[in-house]
This record gives structure tokens, sequence and C-alpha cells, in this order.
């Protein structure tokens, strides 16, 4: 809702509300002014804001590490006037005069007048006098849970008999942010455990390796570190969006997903899935936010380097819990990245069955993290409210920018690929069908294989309250094969590229599968897997298979292949076969890139009924991890040790290794460079810390070098009250 009332400068103003006075004390014309009344002068400000104050307790915002009132809309907060006299109800009248400017554009502000009344109402903007000490009053005001967010610049004006002043507060801003306790309040969220979560945790869990070898790091969030709220008001006005559009969560979300990728707008993060980050930080180095956040801000918006998607989602949902929107971290694995909206995954072979890696543009990411955040959809029909898909990561365009959402996960579920935003893209991720087309010499191309329940896997979120894992496929789509799942799938289709649905083969008695133990192998061993073929028929069966293994990026971009082979198989009525495989230290370590990420290709024909054999194994090599551990108890103000052991588990030298740690309360993160490392060589760093909060804390560290990637490590500490 808008409003345009007059304001003290003259000119129209607009607000967020309607600020529209219904019982106030009236200023009298000039022609009733009494000569014996002084001037009512405003003396002094006081907002409440200290961290431990009433205002920052009611609205959830004492954790941040701000000396300014930060409150949530759709609330009253608090404050003092000092005049210079007693306040007079009968001659004297009071008006707060909020603005909300930009500074870096020319984009119309906000300008929201404030009125005295006598009892406040729910959805207006007004004040009211709860308590009167000689020359000071106490007001609550009454916020709008439909306002814009973001940093608002207040004045006292006091009318009296003898005039109007206006007094302004700065540098006493107030910081306004969205409410998820507010019921009013379009990101309201009616579970006191999923807000703590969901806003008011600084420390997640982000998921990444394969569906098979599931891996988990902590992350440290720092919503409410010093100069990270800044840092997301600044992002806000660097995109340009009208600041009565940042009342609407869908919007901002929108922007944000936009504006954390530098590819249109010189957002915060460049993304880099090279295995070079010479001139910045390589993606695994990461541990949280807070740096991020702030390098950006104090360098006004020069983009940091460099980013992947697990950084993208984390910084992500570090400025919408910092905003005050409920937002998590979700992990899909064997994530599809549909470049042509086929709503498919194709993948192209020839005549011979080798894979053509120039013509399959589709990939399949091993993992891929976004966000999902909590608000209704209004703009949409009905049950499409509750948690939306926001990805940040640069994959295609969106009405002109990189961003993604955001995407109704019910629309997700069931195929609804109409809906915006980017859902049918969404959709594809997680529930496509995966098609083996063979190209013919004509350059004709036919449907070979299909595999229905590949993609969208154990796709994941931290738990409430918790760092234990949560499975939540379930929310994105039926289980795979029921009736539901193949309309939602069928739904989806007639909206892609490729709208029809190919038939499967009717003959398929030999089927083939790479197995892995559950741990699969560490970095610096062989890695050792199994294939295995089952014969469904009475009768025997023959085939020649060829296997080739590839090192790739973990968004399955391919580098090189490192092992290719071709091997004669031959299957007795009814047998299961496994055949071992394996690839050795020697031959994937000088070929390694990212996080130690191979694809093992298997394709093949078998002679009697020409069936196809065809599937894709991904996998990883896994690392180390830190060991963190206090040598004592940790007591708020008082020097703690605490030890950090890495051991390198490759036979070669380590070069320029460095250590990045950050949490325990610190407002920065401590960067070690500790030089090289010897093959199989251990190394313990004794590190001091002074515990400045108490209660349960994280302590986070990472490892970072050109050999080595994603080695970090976490340790839970509860530090004490001196």
């Amino acid at each position: 809702m808008s409003s345009s009332n007059p304001s003290s400068t003259g000119g129209p103003t607009a607000g967020s509300g309607t600020a529209v006075p219904r019982t106030t004390s009236a200023s009298p014309t000039p022609a009733a002014r009494p000569t014996t009344d002084s001037l009512l002068m405003v003396r002094k400000v006081d907002f409440l804001k200290s961290k431990d104050g009433q205002n920052r307790l009611d609205h959830h915002t004492d954790a941040y590490f701000s000396d300014n009132l930060i409150v949530r809309r759709g609330q009253t907060f608090q404050m003092w006037i000092e005049f210079s006299r007693p306040f007079n109800p009968k001659s004297d009248n009071l008006q707060l005069q909020l603005k909300l400017d930009p500074i870096f554009t020319s984009n119309p502000g906000i300008r929201i007048s404030v009125p005295l009344v006598d009892v406040l109402e729910d959805a207006r903007w007004e004040m009211k006098i709860v308590e009167q000490k000689d020359k000071r009053v106490l007001l609550s005001v009454n916020t709008l849970p439909t306002a814009s967010i973001g940093r608002y610049r207040v004045t006292v004006a006091s009318f009296s008999t003898r005039g109007k002043l206006l007094y302004p507060c700065t540098p006493n801003d107030v910081y306004m942010l969205f409410n998820p306790w507010c019921e009013d309040d379009p990101v309201y969220l009616d579970d006191e455990a999923e807000r703590k979560e969901y806003v008011l945790n600084s420390m997640g869990r982000v998921y990444y390796g394969t569906e098979q070898q599931i891996g988990g790091r902590t992350w440290n969030f720092a919503q409410f570190e010093q100069s990270v709220l800044e840092a997301c008001l600044f992002l806000l006005e660097k995109s340009q969006v009208a600041m009565t559009e940042w009342r609407d969560p869908v919007v901002v979300s929108r922007m944000v997903s936009a504006l954390v990728n530098s590819n249109d707008d010189r957002g915060v993060l460049m993304g880099n899935w090279s295995d070079s980050f010479e001139g910045g930080t390589s993606p695994t180095a990461w541990t949280g936010s807070g740096d991020i956040l702030r390098q950006y801000y104090k360098s006004s918006g020069r983009p940091v380097k460099f980013g992947q998607c697990w950084v993208y989602a984390g910084v992500t949902a570090s400025i919408l819990r910092c905003l005050g929107i409920p937002t998590r971290c979700v992990t899909n694995f064997s994530s599809a990245h549909d470049t042509d909206l086929s709503l498919t995954t194709d993948i192209y072979l020839d005549e011979k069955l080798e894979l053509i890696k120039d013509e399959t543009s589709d990939s399949v990411w091993n993992f891929h993290v976004w966000n999902e955040s909590w608000m209704t959809r209004p703009d949409l029909p009905p049950g499409n409210g509750g948690w939306q898909v926001v990805d940040a990561t640069p994959q295609e365009l969106s009405q002109g920018s990189h961003r993604c959402g955001p995407t109704p996960v019910s629309a997700v579920r069931n195929g609804q690929v109409d809906l915006k935003f980017d859902t049918p893209f969404v959709f594809a991720e997680v529930n496509s069908d995966r098609i083996y087309w063979q190209k013919n010499p004509d350059g004709s191309v036919i449907q070979v294989h299909v595999e229905k329940n590949t993609i969208g896997q154990h796709i994941s979120t931290k738990a409430v309250g918790s760092d234990r894992r949560v499975d939540i496929t379930h929310l994105y789509k039926y289980p795979e094969g029921s009736e539901e799942e193949r309309i939602a799938v069928e739904t989806a289709s007639r909206f892609g590229s490729k709208p029809t649905l190919y038939p499967e083969p009717t003959e398929k008695d030999v089927s083939i599968e790479i197995v892995m133990n559950k741990q699969g192998p560490r970095i610096g061993d062989d890695a050792n897997l199994s294939i295995v073929l089952t014969n469904k028929s009475s009768k025997q069966r023959t085939a020649s298979l060829l296997y080739e293994v590839m090192v790739m990026y973990y968004t399955g971009v391919l580098k090189d292949t490192v092992k290719k082979e071709r091997i004669p198989v031959d299957l007795k009525p009814e047998e299961t076969k496994t055949i071992p495989w394996t690839l050795t230290y020697e031959e994937y370590i000088d070929h390694l890139v990212d996080q130690g990420a191979l694809m093992l290709t298997i394709t093949g024909r078998v002679n009697q009924t020409k069936q196809i054999l065809a599937t894709q194994f991904n996998f990883r090599l896994r690392t180390p991890n830190l060991i963190i551990t206090p040598l004592e108890d940790a007591v708020v103000d008082k020097e703690l040790t605490v030890k950090i052991t890495f051991k390198n588990p490759l036979s070669q030298e380590l070069k320029n290794v460095l250590f990045r740690i950050e949490g325990l309360g610190m407002q920065s993160v401590r960067k070690i460079e500790h030089g090289d490392v010897e093959k199989k060589a251990t190394v313990t760093l004794m590190e001091k810390f002074v515990p400045t909060v108490s209660g349960s804390q994280k302590l986070l560290a990472s490892m970072d070098c050109r050999q080595l990637t994603q080695v970090h490590g976490f340790a839970d500490i509860v530090v004490k009250p001196n």
C-alpha cells in the first residue's frame, strides 16, 4: 500500500503504508497561538538500541554486531524523547518522519509520516505515548508488516503553539527487516524452532560429493557479524530496483539471486570452474560468508574471487537470513543442467557407442547447492507458498540475467513448469530422464537407452536444531517410478523443446551396475570398484563393453580421459557376474582437478538381442579432515589454545599450503601461510584465541593448496562465562 502525504520539505511523499492521523493533538492555527508557551524543542532521542535492551530482544535482533536500532517490520518499538520543557498533549504534537533514500542511484526514495494517536491499530504507521516523566516521553511506534526493508533516517517533528521544529536523529538510523515472527508478514514462519534455525542460526552445513559419497562441511553464515547488514543493503541498492519493491520477499530474493554472482551486474562473487585460482581464493578454501561480504562492501562493489555453487549458496543464505527471510542451503545430487529446455538430459554416442563429448551439452553435476527461502506467493495460484528455490549460481539466463527463482518447490513436485520463476530449469535438475542417443554416420539420431531414476538423488539439507543431514527428496518429487512421478514428468515434458516421450526398447534382459564400497576410495590410494552384470534370460548372452574413466569438474564438465579399454563379457543363463575394476594412484594423480571427481562411463551392445547397455557412475576421491582439538576449557575473555592437525595423504610434496580459521565469535578470518608440506607428513598448528561470547560455538578451519582441495574441519566448543 502506498500513501502520499505532504512533508515538511514540500512535495509529495511515498510510503509503505497509510499515515493519516485519526486521533491526534491538532496543531493550532497561527491566530490561536498564545504568547506564553515556549517553543517545544527536542533535546535528545534515545532509541533504546543496546544489544540487551528490550527493543533488540523483542525483535530478535540482539545478535547483530551493530550500534544501530535494528527492528522487524509489523512490530512496535519504543523510544524516549527528551524536550526542552514538559510535553503538553493539549497544545503540542509530535510526528516521526522516516526516509529511505538511495545513496548510489537516482531512484526515488520513500517518505513516511508517523502520526501521534491515542490508540495504536495494526497495519498502520502510528505511535502513542506510553509514559511521560517530566520533560521525557516514551513512545511506542507501530510499523507496517509490508514496509520496505532498509536503513531509515529518522527525524522528529515537534509542533507547538510557537511553531514547528525538525530534529534529525542521524546517525541514529533505524534498520528495518522482514519479520518471520509476524503473522501478517509474507515470510511468517509459525514454528519457533524453524525460525531459530533458518533465521537466527549463524552456522550451517553444506553437503557435497556424490549420491553414494555424501560429504558435509560447516559454513559460517556470519549474518550478524560486523558490516554484514550494511553490505546486504548496499547490494540491494546496486540492483537499481525501486525501494518500494523492497517490501516484497519475492522481488528481494530474485534480486539477490542475480546480485550474488558477478556475471551481469558486478555482483558479489566471480565464478571460476577451472583448476587455477590465481589472484583469488579457491572456492573450497572459504569457510564462511562474512569475509566475502566484507571484502565486497569495503571495495565498493568489486567482485570477490572466486565462487562455486556452495559458496554462492552460502552467501545467498547469509544475505537472506540477515534481511529476515527464512533460508536454508539445499544440495541436489546427480543434478542435471538442461541447456536446451528439453526437460531431459541428453547424452550422445557415436556408432561405436563412444561418448561424443562435443555434442553432449547437457551435463549432470555430481552435486549442486542452492537455497530455499520461505514466503507466500500471492502472485501464483494457491498452494505454491512455502519453500521456494533461490539459486545464485550463474547457469542460464532468466529474463536477461543470470538468476534463478524463487521457484515453488510444490510446483516442481507436480511438474507445473508453466509457473514462474524458472520452474522448468529446476524441474529438469531434479526429475529429468537421462536419455542416450546414438548418432548414425548420416547424422540421424535414435534413442537407444533411457535411465528414469538417476537424476535428483538424496536432496539434502541440515536438520532443525542439529547437524544431522535430512533427505527432502520427497518435497521435490514423488517416489521414483510411481504413477504420480510419471504423471509429473509427462506434465512437464509437454512444455519442453522435445515434447515427445520416446518408448524404450522392449527386449532388455541384461542389466549393468557399478558398485563401490560405502565410503569410497581415499585420495592417495587406488580406487577399487566393481562392474556387476546380470543376465535375466534363460539363454547365454555375450557383449563387448567399452569403459572410459574421465577426470571431471564436479559440474559434470569433462577434462581428460585417464583410462579407456574394451572388455569382452560372456554371461551364462541367469548368471550374475562381478568384474573387479581398479584405477591406480599412479594413473590418476597427475590428472585430478577440483575435488578429486571422476566419471566412469560404460557402454556396450548385447550381441544376441542388440540391446544397448549404458551407464555412468560418478565418484570422488575422499580427502582427509582437519582435526581440531581444544587443549583447555574455553572461558570468555581467557586465552584458549587449540591444536589443528593435518596429514598429507599424497606421495608428493604440497606447495604453498594456506590455512584459514574462523568462528568462535571472531569478526574476521585468520589466515596462516604455512609453506610446503612433505609427502605423507603431518602438520600440527597451535593457535590461540580469546572467546568473547559464552555458549555453544564452532571453530572452522580449511587447508588449501594447488594439489589438494576440499580439506576442512570444525570443532564444537562450549564457551563458559567468566
